[in-house]
């Protein structure tokens, strides 16, 4: 195998918006930009992200696959493989994995590996975890986002403990600028704020999982303790329409601004004071390397591998997961303390430049292909 250009495709379910997807897009251009030929397959649709790859000339096609089996979507990943000459298969997730493993079938020379982007948590899908454990048969490694990942999948028996690798997710450094008091002061204008009132801000999905109504219920308790205090909160989802109502019922409507799904997130960060993530699980998150990258102090909760990115007294704080009344005391705290935000926010942006780039991520992902790494 020619280590100086590796032919990699990329198997997805689809580039829609969201931290797998990020993921994958990152490395295929970064793979791209250290020479290797990369491909992307989405087994179903491209997905909105799907253009940034392609202005970029990165090949991505979509499969459109039904429901059931789809034997002509398996055709057309075959097809797509052999055209492009494929070394390294590398699919995400447990469906475009054990299709990509049927469709590859009789393909001499294609070195098969596969990613897990979630935390192994049961309840488990018994049929797609039984075909997927089959097709892991044919696999080289499975790397999961972090060490907790890793080991609730080799508990529940999906992964053995010799084919299960930690390979941690990374961002572009370089795209993430750190907290400037000229863009605290441009966004507190936005918001019709005073130039030192604190700014607080939650990115991700609107839905049950990210728990932004217990930070509502928390900001309840920011505000009165602080005053001139505003939460925005950045993405869009099932629940756009129902925490504003809620924030509405707890007289939040003049400090909690909801700035929907946005693609701009990485120059609005740098003008906020504080970074609060309360989801009920994560895995290893893209939100919270982004936080550190623009040196933003992390409220954050203690679930999934949030505790591998977020060092309490060292980046941030973690809490209990619902705990509106810890969520707003660990604000609070850092609300009233300037100098340790900025000592926090320095520490998490040196953490992620050492550990969390994705120059850093597409190295360890090399070392998998190459099977180099223990």
């Amino acid at each position: 195998m020619n280590l100086q250009q590796l032919r990699i495709t990329h198997l997805v379910e689809n580039l829609e918006r969201g931290g797998l997807e990020r993921v994958v897009i990152d490395l295929a251009l970064e793979q791209t930009a250290r020479g290797h030929a990369v491909q992307v397959i989405c087994l179903f649709g491209l997905g909105l992200l799907a253009q940034e790859l392609i202005d970029a000339g990165v090949p991505v096609t979509a499969c459109h696959k039904k429901r059931g089996l789809d034997l002509r979507a398996l055709r057309e990943i075959r097809k797509l493989l052999r055209n492009h000459n494929t070394q390294i298969l590398h699919s995400h997730n447990p469906v475009p994995h054990y299709y990509g493993v049927l469709a590859s079938i009789s393909m001499a020379g294609v070195t098969i590996g596969n990613t897990r982007h979630g935390m192994g948590n049961a309840p488990f899908n018994v049929r797609r975890e039984l075909l997927y454990r089959i097709s892991l048969l044919r696999t080289s490694f499975v790397a999961m986002v972090c060490e907790r990942a890793r080991q609730n999948f080799i508990r529940h028996r999906i992964v053995g403990g010799g084919k299960a690798k930690v390979v941690p997710n990374g961002i572009r450094l370089s795209l993430f600028s750190p907290h400037t008091t000229g863009a605290h002061s441009l966004l507190a204008a936005r918001l019709n704020l005073r130039p030192n009132a604190l700014c607080i801000v939650n990115v991700g999905r609107l839905n049950p999982v990210k728990d932004q109504a217990t930070l509502l219920h928390a900001m309840v308790h920011v505000r009165e303790a602080v005053g001139d205090a505003a939460l925005v909160i950045i993405g869009g989802g099932q629940l756009q329409n129902e925490l504003p109502i809620l924030a509405k019922k707890l007289a939040l409507e003049n400090t909690v601004h909801f700035f929907g799904d946005r693609d701009d997130v990485k120059t609005l960060l740098p003008g906020f004071d504080i970074f609060v993530l309360p989801s009920l699980t994560e895995g290893y998150s893209i939100s919270l390397l982004e936080a550190c990258a623009s040196a933003l102090p992390i409220v954050a909760t203690d679930v999934g591998g949030n505790a591998e990115i977020v060092k309490p007294g060292i980046n941030g704080t973690l809490v209990e997961p619902r705990k509106a009344e810890a969520l707003a005391n660990a604000i609070i705290e850092l609300a009233r303390d300037s100098k340790l935000r900025q000592e926090m926010g320095k520490r998490g942006r040196d953490w992620v430049s050492a550990n969390g780039t994705i120059e850093v991520m597409a190295q360890r992902y090399l070392n998998l292909y190459c099977g180099d790494l223990a």
